[in-house]
């Protein structure tokens, strides 16, 4: 028996909760292997064209003929496609951080060490990735399910670049492909994150008018900003998220003045929001400009969006059924690019590992994402049937 055999996967979650446990699923091997390339293959943000290849290399080789690419964005549709049932987009991505220097072993080395595969990009989110594009080769020929399948290994997430998700949903849209729903394959220990929060970062301003200290002329742009910072610090939004709680609003930077004698006629600060599913993007800089009296808020950027999905949809009915716990996400991913679409992030590996010295992912993670993944669509599946969508034609 090898060392890999020996691994204990573990008691997964079973119907309505109770434990099941799985053996080692047939196509860990292939995904293991698979990831092991990902992550000996250099692959930070705007620079993954290597595990491009290898993604559109390795799809191909499993008899996906339709692979297609987008910068380095690699998609493929599964068998029967049909522009009259939903479209279910399997999401992960390839590119990773830059190593933090204080690793200790080789990024690049994708060493196995009992059940812990080592590596640079194996959590967040290489197993993700794998798992997900081995659940779509073994269900892209099904032709029961009720809705098409299309698998997308994206780039650029980690700096939410313009040639990643920004790039790759346009494309989909003039193709005719744009999805309703998503798995979004990113490290959560197989819990369903139905939410995440959105970020807006405001650059505010005040002015006021320079004079001398002592003999107090001049209008003093600090206070004028202590004045709407207080008011940023009390604000709340006139109806909160049901799901995401209230939005967050956080001063975190301020700067002013030239010199002890001088009132200072200008006052900087950075505001940090996180947004909720209540008000939009834009929404939020309207309501926050209109809390302050004396500052300009200038947001630096709008496109990260919150997101959050209902329980009453089918992928949460699914996970909720399969007895997945639930719960909002603290990190940001694609997901706040995908705004007007319902997607849920579940993957294996835990986001704490993410973005840190000698990350790893634990062989019977993936193994028990390989296992729940199909499941999880398989049940919704069942959902959608039980209350399938209406399309005008």
């Amino acid at each position: 028996m090898s060392r890999r055999d020996e691994i204990p996967f573990g008691i997964l979650p079973g119907e309505k909760g109770s434990g099941v446990r799985y053996e080692k699923h047939h196509r860990l091997d292939a995904a293991v292997e698979l990831l092991r390339r990902l992550i000996a293959t250099p692959s930070p943000s705007r620079e993954e064209n290597a595990t491009a290849d290898i993604w559109e290399e390795w799809l191909r080789i499993q008899g996906v003929e339709n692979v297609s690419r987008i910068h380095n964005n690699v998609f493929a549709v599964g068998c029967s496609y049909s522009p009259f049932r939903p479209t279910l987009m399997l999401n992960s991505h390839h590119d990773t951080v830059r190593p933090s220097a204080s690793y200790t072993r080789d990024p690049y080395s994708p060493d196995i060490e009992g059940d812990r595969l080592y590596g640079l990009g194996s959590n967040d989110a290489g197993a993700s990735g794998v798992a997900l594009a081995s659940t779509f080769i073994s269900l892209r020929k099904r032709t029961d399910l009720p809705f098409n399948l299309l698998l997308a290994i994206t780039a650029a997430e980690e700096v939410m670049g313009e040639q990643g998700m920004r790039a790759f949903l346009p494309h989909l849209q003039q193709m005719g492909l744009t999805p309703d729903m998503v798995i979004v394959g990113e490290p959560t220990g197989m819990r369903a994150a139905l939410g995440e929060r959105g970020l807006l970062v405001f650059d505010a301003e005040v002015e006021g008018k320079a004079g001398h200290a002592a003999r107090e002329e001049g209008i003093n742009a600090i206070y004028r900003a202590i004045e709407d910072i207080e008011r940023l610090r009390s604000w709340h939004e006139p109806e909160p998220s049901a799901l995401l709680g209230p939005i967050k609003v956080s001063v975190t930077m301020i700067e002013a003045g030239t010199q002890h004698n001088v009132v200072p006629a200008r006052c900087k600060y950075v505001v940090d929001v996180r947004t909720t599913d209540a008000f939009s993007n834009e929404e939020t800089v309207q309501l926050l400009q209109k809390a302050v009296k004396w500052s300009r808020l200038t947001p630096r950027s709008t496109r990260v969006h919150a997101s959050a999905i209902s329980e009453e949809h089918p992928l949460v009915m699914a996970a909720l059924d399969m007895g997945l716990p639930t719960f909002v996400s603290p990190t940001t991913s694609d997901m706040a690019l995908m705004h007007g679409i319902d997607s849920m992030k579940i993957g294996p590996g835990d986001s704490a590992r993410s973005h840190t010295a000698d990350e790893y992912i634990c062989l019977s993670e993936i193994n028990e994402a390989l296992w729940l993944y199909p499941r999880l669509i398989e049940t919704a599946a069942g959902f959608i049937e039980l209350h399938p969508p209406v399309f005008e034609i």
